[in-house]
Parts: structure tokens; sequence; C-alpha cells
């Protein structure tokens, strides 16, 4: 059996039911304490990049397939997170805003690219959706930083709203079995 889907009768309802807890406590340090919680989570990110790293060089031992390519990313990773776990606050500042900068190309280059399907007979949805890309890009290549510093709260409604969304389901699945 396999977590892969509610409907699947093998499906715990009590993991979502975790999962939505622990969503929501998480959410409520976001709002509660932005600044250590944002911290801890590029804090614990610096960890992963650099575990992941270190298991990518294994891999690449273990499978020659894109060699090249796992050698970067191990090694990417690793420089990464040592970076990251040796400064935790510059990193605090440093991704989040790396992070708004990366959405924020993505926006543009994603409503660039709806604007020209539009033009080309998508219709009007295509052409206010790749307007709306194009804005949010723009808005958020305007101030990065400030944007980053906005992520926590961004963070804590998501993980608010879908912890609460994660509880309701729990229940739902487990009167369905």
């Amino acid at each position: 059996m396999s977590l892969t889907a509610p409907d699947n009768p093998g499906y715990k309802w009590w993991v979502v039911l975790l999962y939505g807890i622990l969503s929501v406590i998480l959410g409520v340090f976001f709002f509660t304490r932005p600044g250590l919680t944002m911290v801890s989570v590029v804090f614990t990110l610096g960890i992963y990049w650099l575990v992941a790293g270190v298991v990518g060089l294994f891999d690449m031992f273990q499978d020659r397939t894109a060699w090249g390519w796992k050698l970067f990313s191990s090694v990417i990773g690793i420089i990464a997170g040592l970076l990251v776990v040796s400064r935790p606050l510059w990193a605090t500042l440093v991704v989040p805003t790396v992070y708004v900068i990366i959405v924020g190309v993505w926006g543009m280059m994603m409503g660039v690219i709806m604007l020209i399907a539009a033009f080309k007979g998508a219709g009007w949805g295509a052409g206010i959706m790749g307007a709306l890309g194009v804005l949010l890009g723009l808005f958020l290549m305007w101030n990065p930083l400030a944007a980053a510093l906005t992520l926590p709260w961004v963070l804590g409604v998501f993980a608010l709203v879908g912890g609460i969304i994660n509880i309701y389901m729990s229940f739902k699945i487990k009167s369905a079995s």
C-alpha cells in the first residue's frame, strides 16, 4: 500500500492529522516569532543541502550516469550548506532574497510567455494571467529584500491554511474508512 492518494484505503488518516497539526504549529511560530522561525528554517535547509551534497557525491560513485551533473550539484549543495550553517543570520537574509528574485524572474518569464500565447489566440484569460505574472515579477524585483522580509508571514499563512485543510481532510479520510 502507498500513501499517494486520499482515496487509497491504506491511507493513514492520522498521518494527515499529524501533518496538519505540525503545519498549524509552524504557522503560529511564523506569526509569533518570525525572525527566529526563519533562522531555524533556513538553518535546517542548510543542513539539508550539506547532507544532500555529501550523499550526492557517494551516489555519483555508485551510479555513474550523469556524473558531471551529480558532481556539480553535490559540490554546490555542500558549499551552500556550509555557508548557511556557518553564517545562519546572514543566510536568513540572503536565501529568502535569492528565492524572491528567482520567483520574480520566473513570474516575468511566465507572464511574457502567457502574453505571447494570448496574442496568438489563447484568449483573454491567458492575457490577464500573463499581465499579472509580469506585474508580480516586477513587484518582487523592485525591492527583493523587502519582499523577502515579508516571507515569514506568507509562509505562516500557507502553513496555517494548509494545516487546517489537512486537519479537516484527516477526519474526512477517517470517516470514509
